[in-house]
């Protein structure tokens, strides 16, 4: 197991000299993890081949599972792709920075082990000074997934990046809690249509606002199928705890009802469950483990990798996770969701 330099940093204190020892990791071609809006990042030099390779081993991701790269100034994307569209100019001048990711034809010098093997590269700019300060200080586009053990929920929390990466990676900057809470959406702007590839952190309506008509990539709603990536997360199983979890199509007391016959019927079988609800509902409930997404899908987003990690720490075996309303930040959570419990579903019949 490697050595990890593992250092707390004060987002609105940064501590340059700490920030730049980070830096010279990542121009030296090793690996640093470090906090954005969204999530935790893995981060190492998107240009550098050997660097890329490391971040699939850390991870244990599968190879031909795209990066997406972090700069921290536009000018940065002549390292990275010379066509840049109209629509893609306007939604980074509204958005930028921000969690939306962009998906562009990629220039030669983006080696394909940052790309997945494909001749498109994701970029993003994060809304995050210490993710900005890093990428400056290191002069390098960092490639950078979320930080967590394939297939697992995504850490938003300083102690969960801690306990899943410790030993794998060369650094670990832990600067507090991700505010947003899921990772960016990612949209494809080179056609006509622009198309969103994974819901994210900003709302496919934010979107239309400013360049139109979008539409949604199929491949988010079915299970997994064996077309090529463009976007994280569209093909594998993602954001799984140990525990096998159920999403309800449902809500409220009927829901709650069948639910906690359920986690009655389980626990004789000495099978723990665990419920995830809004704190609306919450009163509705009798699970030995119920916890609380919040009161609306901005809560939601903040607290649902968090509470996933949580259900393991509790030693829950089975999870059933209420629906939520697919505008906004809901179609994020509940793409999060559905991928965390492998397209299983429990149908409630309302009258």
């Amino acid at each position: 197991m490697k050595k990890t330099l593992i250092s707390k940093m004060d987002p609105e204190n940064i501590d340059i000299e700490l920030l730049k020892k980070y830096a010279g990791i990542i121009r030296d071609g090793g690996t640093v993890i470090f906090p954005t809006e969204t999530v935790y990042g893995l981060g190492a030099n998107a240009l550098d081949e050997q660097a890329a390779e490391k971040i699939y081993r850390a991870k244990g991701r599968p190879s031909d599972n795209p990066l997406i790269v972090h700069i921290c100034d536009i000018a940065q994307l002549d390292m990275l792709t010379d066509s840049v569209g109209e629509k893609a100019r306007l939604v980074m001048e509204r958005f930028w920075p921000g969690p939306v990711t962009l998906i562009f034809s990629k220039k030669k010098t983006v080696p394909y082990a940052t790309t997945g093997g494909l001749d498109t590269v994701a970029v993003r700019m994060p809304a995050h000074p210490i993710a900005l300060g890093l990428i400056r200080e290191s002069g390098v586009p960092i490639a950078a997934p979320s930080a967590n053990i394939s297939g697992r929920p995504s850490p938003t929390r300083g102690e969960h990046v801690a306990e899943q990466m410790d030993g794998r990676v060369d650094g670990i900057i832990l600067g507090g809690d991700c505010k947003v809470g899921v990772e960016s959406t990612v949209i494809d702007l080179r056609g006509d249509v622009p198309v969103i590839l994974r819901p994210g952190g900003l709302s496919s309506e934010e979107l239309e606002a400013v360049v139109g008509r979008v539409e949604t990539d199929p491949a988010i709603k079915s299970a997994d199928t064996g077309a090529a990536p463009l976007a994280p997360g569209m093909k594998y199983t993602h954001y799984s705890p140990d525990a096998q979890v159920y999403v309800v199509k449902g809500s409220g007391e009927e829901a709650a009802r069948i639910i906690n016959r359920l986690v009655e019927d389980n626990a004789k079988k000495g099978i723990v469950c665990g419920v995830i609800c809004t704190s609306q509902n919450s009163k509705y409930y009798d699970a030995p483990v119920k916890l609380e997404l919040g009161y609306d899908s901005a809560d939601a987003a903040r607290n649902i990798f968090s509470i996933l990690i949580e259900m393991d720490k509790r030693g829950v075996h089975v999870v059933y996770s209420e629906s939520l309303e697919e505008k906004g930040l809901g179609a994020a959570v509940m793409n999060r969701l559905v991928k965390s419990a492998g397209y299983r579903f429990i149908e409630i019949q309302e009258d």
